[in-house]
């Protein structure tokens, strides 16, 4: 059976990520939730945990899968795509994003996924420095942080962002330029080394200080960040900063890609949520 995970149970989803080699943040089952508290599924076999979906319903107009993980010894029995059309019920005729392996383009293209682009994964370590127009992004009225986040991003999301950027293990900046936003980062730590998502800024020179800056408050830490390819200036701040490409995601729609500002995108926030 198939039923919406109980706030105790989404970190079991969180374990198994890691287990997949995911590097899930430490902090991200409280996060996630708060995206919606709904859209987390969890597959039973004889009451056992043995597969879980994100089906994150953001707005009445978009939706994100991720999490999308059977226990390897009760895969390739239809336990997955049973969990998988429950999430895509559950978000119904909604825009649906994620980010799959790419060999797994195929089958998406089967539940109505269409190519939009590649997100490459680098990491590296990065030499952090401080940065003079950068402040912690408590230090912002929510609201226009929220306002720059929806140019970047297809729905409002004040419930996410508002314990993404105050999370533990973490650390949110952002730049103001002649009292406005300029863009805004969030680092958190990981199982492994930390990430940085979001990382959304007006121009590379923003989005460059804030990277270092976020690298200042963890230093020495082996530094993740998520980059759409088609923003050539997100893929050259990571090149230039001594990343290095580790795998690549197909990020997908079920219909058009939405009209955010992907030129502004320098870090996408998490593979799992979008």
């Amino acid at each position: 059976m198939v039923r919406t995970m109980s706030a105790n149970e989404i970190p079991i989803s969180i374990d198994w990520a890691s287990t997949e080699g995911w590097n899930p943040g430490h902090h991200d089952s409280h996060c996630f939730r708060e995206a919606d508290p709904d859209g987390f599924f969890i597959g039973l076999c004889r009451s056992e945990p043995i597969a879980c979906l994100a089906a994150v319903a953001y707005n009445e107009h978009f939706g994100f899968i991720g999490l999308y993980i059977v226990k390897p010894e009760f895969r390739g029995h239809g336990f997955g795509m049973r969990i998988w059309q429950h999430g895509m019920h559950y978000l119904g005729n909604r825009n649906i994003g994620l980010d799959g392996v790419l060999a797994q383009q195929p089958n998406y293209r089967k539940s109505g996924f269409q190519l939009a682009y590649r997100n490459i994964r680098y990491q590296g370590q990065v030499n952090g420095i401080g940065c003079a127009h950068v402040t912690a992004a408590s230090n912002v009225p929510l609201d226009q942080l929220l306002a720059y986040d929806r140019q970047c991003f297809p729905a409002a999301r004040e419930r996410f962002i508002s314990a993404w950027i105050s999370q533990p293990d973490s650390v949110a900046l952002a730049t103001i330029d002649a009292g406005r936003i300029a863009g805004y980062g969030v680092i958190r730590r990981c199982k492994t080394g930390c990430k940085i998502g979001p990382l959304f800024a007006d121009d590379a020179d923003v989005a460059t200080g804030l990277l270092r800056a976020l690298a200042a408050r963890m230093p020495g830490e082996l530094i993740v960040l998520d980059v759409p390819e088609t923003n050539p200036a997100a893929v050259a701040l990571a090149e230039r900063h001594g990343m290095t490409s580790v795998f690549e995601t197909a990020r997908m729609y079920t219909k058009d890609a939405p009209a955010i500002a992907i030129d502004r995108v320098f870090g996408v926030t998490s593979f799992e949520l979008g």
